[in-house]
């Protein structure tokens, strides 16, 4: 997508006003993903230079976050290349994240006040939410409640925050696409989690099934607590490294309850819920491929 590009010359230029070089040198280090919250902009707005704005601050803010969660994480890689922790260490990472940060607030506070509100406002929720993430961590988390909302503000809130204000910018219903927006988000997020599982390492760019080994008891994994005989067993095995048998165990109990086969449709049903929200607006043919990408893939 050729206008992707101009976003990511957008964020140069964002950068570039530092007058700093080290900053566009860490910029250039940084590995770019899909630009989902790009794509969505675009597809909701259309292409101006207010879009490609939103786009820049949206993708600036996201690159940010990441960066801060390479450092909790201790993750070495992100997206298959060195992460910037790897490359330099935890402070120049955690410093580059606030120079993206502060950079995109700055632009944001040029815009429509009612966008500058939201996008600022998911920017806190995403905050809440890697914290939400990190505390989950710290023993074995049953509650599916406590997995939906945590993932609703780390993933989710930007995403909706995005579609939300794309709506703004050119006068559509607001309302409709943060909920298509909302869904899409937390659907991304349950495919990812249930990606961990069911990809290789090779696919993933990282370590395969390795949520439950940091600590995360991701979708698949609380339905499969809920279902499996030995409930102790499979908390024994949480954050520790798995050995091929522990590793086939978890597999096996995945097939045996159904649970990873349930998570999966579980991500499918609420990504057609985000279908449903724009299916009478005249970009959701785009909307719904977008959606569509995402949940009728082998898994």
């Amino acid at each position: 997508m050729e206008v992707l590009v101009e976003v990511k010359n957008q964020i140069k230029k964002f950068i570039e006003v530092c007058s700093y070089p080290e900053a566009l040198e860490l910029l250039e280090k940084l590995a770019t993903g899909k630009m989902l919250r790009s794509k969505l902009i675009l597809k909701i707005a259309g292409i101006s230079e207010d879009s490609i704005k939103l786009c820049a601050i949206v993708e600036m803010i996201h690159a940010a976050s990441l960066l801060h969660d390479d450092v909790i994480d201790e993750a070495d890689t992100r997206r298959g290349k060195p992460s910037i922790n790897a490359l330099y260490d935890n402070k120049t990472s955690i410093m580059f994240g606030d120079i993206l940060y502060s950079r995109a607030f700055t632009e944001l506070s040029q815009m429509d006040k009612q966008i500058a509100y939201h996008v600022s406002n998911a920017v806190t929720e995403l905050s809440i939410g890697e914290m939400m993430d990190v505390d989950l961590t710290n023993s074995f988390n049953t509650s599916y409640e406590k997995y939906l909302t945590m993932i609703y503000k780390k993933t989710a809130s930007l995403i909706e925050a995005s579609a939300r204000s794309a709506a703004l910018l050119v006068g559509l219903n607001s309302e409709k696409y943060a909920t298509y927006g909302k869904n899409l988000g937390l659907a991304f997020q349950m495919i990812d989690d249930i990606l961990d599982i069911t990809q290789d390492s090779k696919t993933l760019g990282k370590p395969a099934m390795l949520d439950f080994v940091e600590g995360k008891v991701t979708i698949p994994y609380l339905y499969l607590y809920e279902r499996v005989e030995d409930k102790e067993y499979l908390k024994s095995l949480y954050k520790k490294e798995l050995n091929s048998d522990e590793l086939n165990w978890i597999k096996e109990q995945f097939k045996k309850t159904k649970a990873l086969e349930d998570a999966i449709k579980e991500a499918k049903q609420i990504g057609n819920e985000a279908i449903k929200s724009v299916i009478d607006e005249e970009n959701s043919e785009d909307l719904v491929q977008i959606m569509r990408d995402m949940i009728e893939r082998e898994f």
